[in-house]
This record gives C-alpha cells, sequence and structure tokens, in this order.
C-alpha cells in the first residue's frame, strides 16, 4: 500500500522521471534508490523526495511549433541574406589574393598551433609550469596596467593607437 501510494506520487513529481529499480515496501528505507530524469543526476535520497506531498502544478500552454516549411523559409531567407552580406564585402576587397591567402595562413597557422599545444600538454610536466607562468604573468599585468584609473587610461589609449596603425 505505501509502496504504491510512493509509486503514485513519483510519476506525478517532476523530480522523478523514472526509477531503475522496483519499489518493495522492505526497500523503500532501506537501500538508496538510483533515479534518472533527462541525463540529469538526482540526488539517491529518492524514497524521501518522492515520499513528501506532491503540490499541484498548473500547465502552461505554449504557442504552437511552427511548421517545417515556416522554420525552412526562415533559415533560407537567413542564409541568403548572410551570403548577400559577405559578397558585398567581397566585392569592396581590392586584393583578394593577398586576402585569400592570409585566410588560408591564418588557417594552417590555427592548425599548427593547435597540433604543437596538444604535443606540449601531453609531456608531463610543462603544462603545469606554463599554467604557473600563465598565472604569474596574468597577475603581473593586471597589477601593472589596471590597479589605477591613470594606468587604465593609458593602456587603453595604447590599444586605440595599436589598432589604428592596424587597421
Amino acid at each position: 500500500m505505501a509502496a504504491a501510494a510512493v509509486a503514485s506520487t513519483c510519476t506525478l513529481s517532476r523530480q522523478c522521471m523514472s526509477l531503475t529499480t522496483p519499489l518493495r515496501p522492505s526497500s523503500l528505507h532501506f537501500a538508496p534508490l538510483k533515479a534518472v530524469s533527462c541525463g540529469r543526476r538526482i540526488p539517491r535520497n529518492v524514497s524521501s523526495r518522492c515520499s513528501k506531498a506532491v503540490e499541484p502544478t498548473v500547465e502552461v500552454s505554449t504557442p504552437a511549433e511552427p511548421t517545417v516549411t515556416e522554420t525552412t523559409t526562415d533559415v533560407t531567407a537567413e542564409q541568403s541574406e548572410l551570403l548577400n552580406f559577405i559578397q558585398e564585402k567581397w566585392d569592396k576587397v581590392d586584393d583578394k589574393y593577398a586576402v585569400s591567402s592570409l585566410a588560408v595562413a591564418g588557417i594552417v597557422a590555427l592548425i599548427a598551433t593547435s597540433g604543437v599545444i596538444s604535443a606540449i600538454d601531453r609531456l608531463p610536466l610543462l603544462p603545469g609550469v606554463f599554467e604557473l607562468v600563465g598565472i604569474g604573468y596574468t597577475g603581473w599585468f593586471a597589477y601593472e596596467n589596471l590597479l589605477t584609473q591613470t594606468k587604465r587610461d593609458a593602456l587603453i589609449e595604447k590599444i586605440k593607437c595599436t589598432y589604428g596603425d592596424v587597421i
């Protein structure tokens, strides 16, 4: 009788979606039960959670899902808008060969850097040392450039100057 009440309470609760072991009166208070809910771990003390009274919930209706054709039309419109934007920017570029070469070189550099970093990460001592150096440099940079308002203003001005030189 008690097991049926707990089982019916568990089915109504959002916290207990499914139980992996059947409820038996002898196992309600002694063996921890395992519960699974949408890939999320739930505490093992399911019997105490499910034995509490469940408050009624109000269901809120959601608007109807868009149909597949509406979704496809929206995606197609966004893709064509994005392609038009890219085409306009590409038409404004004077030296297309240089831009293409820089893009390819950037991708190759990114792949090479990723390979070097993963190789270094496999070494036993270096990742910890590099992490320590990174933490130390971050602290030094914050101390030197971010501590006072005048230093922050000088850093912002230097960044703007460098940005103006590059672009």
